[in-house]
């Protein structure tokens, strides 16, 4: 696929079917009501889900022109919904409708309709957008993982209950070619379940074994945050420090980078974009391979706010703090986390950043083109690109477990620390380079990663004790499946 494709099709995912749900606001509640809405946005919604069940291109095409207004079709032609139609359809086996969700405060311009999941039997969200009303074509329409509706009184489960669920769930997903890759659940140090299936490379015939390593995107900014408070703790460097401490101008100009913290770059604040930008989509990636090749892909952005009074998730954020590890340690990004992340906890199966791993033990991503999802039968992604502080590298469900108990365990940093890093700074669900959320079984920390043949997912549930791994190279499974899990085990009884 050639720079503009692959564009078009992150684009097309980014808008159509979102890999993971978006972080709640703090102290947002919700409230669903089982009613269908009515006027032209339950006609919208009913044809909608009429097409879905139903699988039929035409309802599905009468959706695109009637419903969707002309600036979202232009920006995402009739072919290529299309296209990533079938795949949805067959992803999701159907959707059921069940309620529309209204929050407090009011999100404003939007529906949510919340719907449940065939394949997965789990929630999910469909919001429509609009800048004219409900009654106006769409300017936005996205699927997402949704919470459970606030009328669902769903039972407890034992924890024998819920093994056998996820099984049968798994049994059926992976004999459908619906999830390749694999599932680990543990409770503390005591693994309790693990499941592998699919092919790490159709080309080769390797299957899918618990030791396959998998890309996992965006998990890295965990390992880089936790670096970052392993120096805190040395006194090398402070939370307050500004970037400008450890950035020279070739990286970014003083008048920006005094003004960002090391505090702002952690929990997304800072302001910065992100580096998958048109110049890494038209170079070739092959070239970004050390810490200071990435400079022509971030020297040049500029501020979307004032750092610290906004959120926005920054990939080139947390890049930074990997020059930042270098400039402080004088040791090479890759070199510190191997000594000290993933050597101390463990992690003898985690990095292959330079895609040099036999391929029987390294995952092939797959993607579907021009979509997002389905097609991984005749298309694959090599992951070229390497590793960084922001995303990339190679990991198994068995490291990442053993770096979820490194973290709890006090291996890697302090109580103290541990706290920062979970602690969520802005009111949106993050702390330094960790998601938080609340599920009914109390608090889950830890973090996904998603990009084009890239789902994977690591929570810790911290009243609990569970800690759960979901790795997958098709593009999109990994995450109903992870949510799927996790609204499980929130369903066993906490201890007394």
């Amino acid at each position: 696929m050639n720079g503009r494709g692959l564009l078009l099709t992150v684009l097309a995912c980014a808008v159509f079917a979102q890999p993971a749900a978006a972080q709640a606001p703090a102290g947002e509640t919700y409230t669903d009501t089982p009613v269908m809405p009515g006027g032209v946005e339950g006609e919208r919604l009913q044809l909608l889900l009429d097409a879905v069940n139903t699988g039929d291109i035409e309802l599905a095409r009468t959706f695109y022109d009637e419903h969707l207004d002309e600036e979202l079709r232009a920006k995402f032609p009739a072919e290529q919904f299309l296209e990533w139609f079938p795949a949805f359809v067959r992803e999701h086996g159907g959707l059921e409708f069940h309620s529309v969700r209204t929050y407090e405060p009011e999100r404003e311009n939007q529906t949510v309709v919340v719907t449940k999941d065939l394949n997965y039997e789990s929630w999910v969200a469909i919001v429509f957008r609009y800048e004219n009303g409900p009654d106006a074509p769409l300017a936005g329409l996205r699927f997402s993982p949704a919470r459970t509706p606030s009328d669902v009184d769903e039972p407890p489960l034992t924890e024998e209950e819920v093994l056998a669920e996820v099984g049968e769930m798994l049994d059926r997903l992976c004999e459908n070619d619906l999830f390749s890759g694999t599932v680990l659940i543990a409770k503390g140090d005591e693994v309790l379940f693990t499941r592998a299936c699919g092919g790490a490379s159709k080309r080769f015939h390797a299957p899918v074994n618990i030791d396959t390593k998998f890309n996992i995107g965006s998990m890295n900014k965990m390992f880089t945050s936790t670096a970052i408070a392993q120096l805190v703790e040395k006194g090398l460097l402070s939370f307050d420090d500004p970037a400008s401490d450890y950035l020279d101008e070739s990286w970014l100009p003083k008048e920006i980078s005094e003004r960002i913290t090391i505090h702002h770059l952690l929990t997304h604040t800072s302001g910065l974009g992100s580096f998958f930008n048109e110049t890494f989509d038209q170079g070739a990636r092959k070239r970004f391979r050390e810490i200071d090749s990435y400079k022509e892909l971030i020297s040049g952005d500029t501020l979307a706010f004032e750092p610290g009074t906004e959120w926005q998730y920054s990939n080139s954020g947390m890049f930074l703090l990997g020059t930042v590890i270098e400039n402080v340690t004088g040791v090479d990004y890759y070199d510190y986390i191997r000594e000290n992340i993933s050597g101390p906890a463990g992690m003898e199966n985690s990095d292959c950043y330079e895609m040099d791993c036999p391929v029987e033990n390294l995952a092939i991503g797959y993607f579907m083109s021009p979509g997002c999802a389905g097609g991984w039968r005749n298309n694959l992604y090599e992951h070229t690109i390497k590793g960084g502080p922001a995303g990339g590298g190679f990991s198994t469900a068995p490291d990442l477990h053993r770096f979820a108990r490194a973290l709890q365990t006090g291996v890697l940093v302090s109580k103290e620390s541990l706290d920062l890093l979970l602690t969520d700074h802005f009111g949106h669900g993050y702390g330094y380079g960790f998601g938080i959320r609340e599920e009914p079984g109390g608090t889950v920390v830890g973090h996904g990663g998603g990009f084009i043949g890239i789902n994977a997912n690591l929570d810790m549930f911290l009243d609990s004790g569970y800690i759960t791994v979901v790795m997958t190279n098709y593009d999109g499974a990994g995450s109903p499946v992870d949510m799927r899990i996790a609204g499980l085990v929130s369903r066993i009884p906490l201890p007394e």
